[in-house]
């Protein structure tokens, strides 16, 4: 099999969170990433019977956290007790 390089850009955090799951694992990022590749071309679109899913993708803010989370319900509902 040929081989070829790729530069990808990524934030740092993830690049990091990413390495330590590859130690983990004892695998490597190429080994992560050809695999994940891999089943991307093998599966086709994995959305494709989740138009709910495909419907509400993105409209949440990728900065969105769980307290964000929290908060709307504690707004929605009233606190917890």
């Amino acid at each position: 099999m040929e081989k070829t390089k790729l530069t990808v850009r990524l934030p740092k955090r993830l690049l990091e969170g990413a390495k330590r799951y590859a130690a983990q694992h004892n695998t490597t990022l190429t080994r992560l990433v050809s695999e994940y590749f891999r089943q991307l071309s093998a599966e086709g679109d994995p959305l494709a019977e989740a138009s709910m899913v495909r419907l509400l993708s993105g409209i949440l803010s990728p900065d969105a956290s769980i307290d964000d989370y929290r908060t709307y319900l504690e707004e929605k509902y009233g606190p917890k007790t």
